[in-house]
């Protein structure tokens, strides 16, 4: 178990060269949240509106939680007992209140004690923040998105109450003028990083307290990741409109979904998205990646999407899942629903009502998403669905933002509602488990679970301890077991990602499985030797080895995505055996992942560039590298 004085030497690692926020926990008395928003629709009651679900068989909802208990939820996070945690958000979008210095967002615990599916136990841990959009447990302490920070909340003896005041891990997020697409999302990765995203409608410039301005990260509609010990923040891939719901499949791969120009994406590092406002600031990208999803929710063709905000839901979009715009998204590895859920897609569609349904598919270098019947749909008109996860249990736990127009609405917003579903299938019962009690031993039995709630919390302990210092060494031993011995490659995929998070995976190590036979231990052996950074010249020599002869269309777009973090002068090996590649010429992504990787170093070495263009088989780079060199000067 870890002790309290181990979470004090990394709460006090955290507090390093950081800034304190200017408030004072609980000092003070906060006005109501006042309802802006003028209506006739009458708000139906919890129970009402829970009773106009449409599940499939065998399924079945309640209310959690409701209004006065629980308002404006826009986030929430399972913590390492099984609680739940809500982000209650009043500062959010309403034009009339975004100078407002008065209102105050807060963090809520839930707690079901007796595992009927709703909440015995509820206490307020902070309410002292504003424009509070995610929050994530983890290292002794909450971390949060409150533009312009992201920030540190202590609680290192977990009792619940905040240690200190919260500390600015970065800043120099968005603008106070943006009342909408501002950074969100906070969400642990299967690499031990905490993964966010940010809207397009303003740039950011992020960097820690005090950074000059031209040292700072340049960042718009994105993906980003912050590693909580090392305290390293980098994008992750670019592009879309304003992405607010991300999750990893089985084999760790990134997905999340947009509004608009798309709604589902395969996130690939490195990768360049279609952008709802034209092309990226980079000119010389050319061409940017298509959506992943082969289908749109809403009737393309003949209506525009936002002419469906004014006309509301016609049949055709109702037809095709709902509207333009999703909220809070899933890949379902839980152990309560019937296993053909098990590894969909689920997004909360927010003008259709529903939860749409995606099934994720390999297709050429990566993935294709399928449109599968709407998993529910809500008659209540005041629902909007904004995150939902699967819980302890397998049950699942579905946020209703409970307004009547978009949660951005310029005419005001209805603060003093909200609602918590659960929706089971059959009969589960909330796991009374502290998993911070269990030795580590058993943390890493839980790799093998059927939940991957479970699986994920007992990997970020892990990760904790080794970073406190306690001898893992058994671990380590059981860990190598599973990924040599398991035949379950979803398995061993654990196993690396544990021993990579508790320091036990090195560059040797590494390199030694990209000869393993399974191809998504290949691609994480080429991702986490990139993690932070270039790799040494002879794992860059293997990279461009491997490329010769690799099958594996992923493995190879990996390989592709590998070479941002190479330098220049380092990439043309591997860009040569990756540009050889003539099958994945008609690809629709792998070419431009190529070109991605060696854009930059057209310029920085002409000669090699010419060279490549001349016995490159990708149509794509051959026109690429000569309309790059015909501007070289920019």
């Amino acid at each position: 178990m870890t002790t309290s004085s181990e979470m004090k030497t990394v709460g006090k690692a955290l507090g390093l060269s950081l800034l304190m926020i200017g408030t004072v926990l609980h000092a003070k008395k906060f006005p109501e949240p006042p309802d802006t928003q003028k209506t006739d629709l009458k708000l139906p009651t919890p129970q009402e509106s829970a009773a106009g679900f449409s599940l499939p068989d065998g399924f079945k909802v309640n209310v959690f939680a409701a209004e006065p208990d629980v308002r404006q939820p826009i986030a929430m996070t399972f913590d390492d007992r099984g609680r739940l945690w809500v982000a209650e958000c009043y500062t959010y979008a309403d034009r009339k209140l975004i100078y407002n210095t008065e209102l105050r967002d807060r963090i809520v615990i839930f707690e079901d004690i007796d595992g009927d599916g709703t909440f015995d136990k509820r206490k307020i841990f902070h309410e002292g923040l504003q424009r509070l959009t995610s929050i994530a447990l983890g290292f002794g302490g909450v971390w949060a998105t409150c533009s312009p920070h992201f920030i540190f909340i202590p609680d290192k003896n977990e009792d619940d109450k905040p240690d200190a005041e919260p500390t600015v891990l970065l800043d120099g997020w968005h603008s106070g003028k943006v009342r909408h697409n501002i950074v969100n999302g906070l969400k642990w990765g299967p690499d031990g990083w905490l993964y966010g995203r940010h809207g397009i409608l303003q740039a950011s410039k992020v960097g820690k307290p005090g950074t000059q301005d031209e040292a700072r990260v340049k960042i718009s509609c994105s993906i980003w990741r912050y590693h909580p010990t090392r305290h390293k923040f980098e994008v992750v891939c670019e592009g879309t409109t304003n992405s607010w719901g991300h999750d990893w499949n089985e084999h760790g791969q990134l997905f999340f979904i947009n509004t608009v120009i798309g709604h589902l994406w395969h996130g690939v590092p490195g990768a360049f998205y279609k952008r709802m406002y034209g092309q990226h600031q980079n000119p010389h990208l050319y061409e940017l990646i298509q959506q992943t999803g082969d289908h749109f929710h809403w009737d393309i063709g003949r209506e525009k999407w936002a002419d469906l905000k004014k006309t509301g839901l016609t049949p055709s979009t109702d037809e095709a899942g709902g509207g333009h715009a999703h909220c809070g998204m899933m890949i379902y590895q839980g152990d309560n629903w019937p296993d053909k859920y098990r590894g969909k897609l689920f997004t909360a569609n927010f003008h259709g009502r529903r939860l749409n349904c995606e099934r994720l598919e390999r297709s050429g270098t990566g993935y294709v998403g399928k449109h599968e019947p709407d998993f529910l749909k809500v008659k209540d008109l005041w629902f909007r669905g904004v995150e939902l996860d699967y819980a302890f249990d397998g049950s699942v736990y579905l946020l209703d933002w409970s307004d009547v127009g978009e949660c951005h609405e310029n005419d005001g917003l209805h603060r003093s509602s909200g609602r918590i579903y659960r929706i089971v299938y059959g009969k589960a019962k909330a796991k009374r488990i502290n998993l911070q009690e269990l030795e580590s031993i058993k943390l890493v039995e839980l790799q093998l679970h059927s939940n991957d709630r479970l699986v994920r919390k007992a990997r970020r302990i892990l990760q904790e301890r080794a970073e406190l210092g306690e001898d893992l060494t058994k671990v380590k031993q059981k860990l190598e077991e599973i990924l040599a011995k398991n035949p379950n490659v979803t398995y061993k995929l654990r196993a690396i990602w544990c021993l990579y998070g508790i320091g036990e995976l090195d560059a040797m190590r590494l390199a030694s499985l990209l000869q393993h036979k399974e191809e998504h231990i290949r691609v994480w052996a080429v991702q986490l030797l990139v993690d932070f950074g270039a790799p040494n010249s002879e794992t860059i020599d293997t990279f461009s080895t491997l490329a010769e002869t690799e099958q594996s269309g992923l493995v190879l777009l990996h390989l592709a995505s590998a070479m941002r973090k190479l330098p220049l002068e380092k990439r043309w090996a591997l860009a040569s055996a990756l540009g050889a590649k003539e099958d994945l010429n008609d690809d629709s992504v792998f070419p431009l992942m190529l070109w991605y990787g060696i854009e930059r170093a057209v310029t920085a070495n002409p000669a090699s560039a010419i060279e490549m263009a001349t016995t490159c088989k990708i149509s794509k780079i051959q026109q690429f590298i000569a309309r790059r060199l015909t501007v070289i000067k920019n």
